[in-house]
């Protein structure tokens, strides 16, 4: 891939108002990961013309017809850095690891999968969301409780975004 074709990406990104994209090419062996960031320090800008982040690194992620690869539930690791204000030490941010609508329940009239106090493992469904008609159930991949719901059932998503505060045990 060369300089030209991250371009029509970044231009494939702004028309499209899109903050990230991944692609996965296991013909080259290339990863590319492109985040917009905010320009000048401000809010997210409209207009930035290039991205904050572009990564390159070899890689085998499996493409299908030249379209890039799903990203896999467990992609993004959740944020371990200082809990964020008011929250017990410990927790951390679990953020969505793709775009997609957010749902709490696995049916409109069903239980929520977890609530604020509810106890987590490895294998715990937090949440469903849903990408391109695609039902995509994510765990939690850790131990711990559920101290916060940061979206409303039914709201969409962007890659990244948290979705739950969870104190790890």
């Amino acid at each position: 891939m060369d300089l030209s074709d991250i371009r029509k990406l970044v231009q494939l990104m702004q028309r499209a108002e899109l903050s990230e994209i991944e692609i996965d090419d296991s013909n080259t062996g290339l990863r590319i990961h492109l985040k917009r960031g905010p320009a000048g320090g401000g809010g997210a800008s409209v207009g930035a013309s290039l991205p904050s982040v572009v990564q390159l690194v070899p890689g085998s992620g499996a493409a299908v017809g030249g379209m890039p690869a799903a990203i896999p539930a467990g992609a993004p690791a959740a944020a371990e850095s200082a809990p964020p204000a008011g929250l017990p030490p410990g927790t951390i941010t679990f953020p969505s690891p793709m775009v997609g609508t957010f749902y709490r329940a696995p049916a409109p009239d069903a239980d929520p999968y977890v609530d604020v106090g509810s106890r987590i493992d490895e294998d715990t469904v937090l949440c469903i969301v849903e990408a391109m008609k695609v039902m995509n159930e994510i765990k939690a991949e850790m131990r711990g409780e559920i101290v916060d719901v940061l979206v409303e059932n039914g709201e969409p998503v962007e890659f990244g975004q948290p979705l739950f505060h969870i104190k790890k045990s």
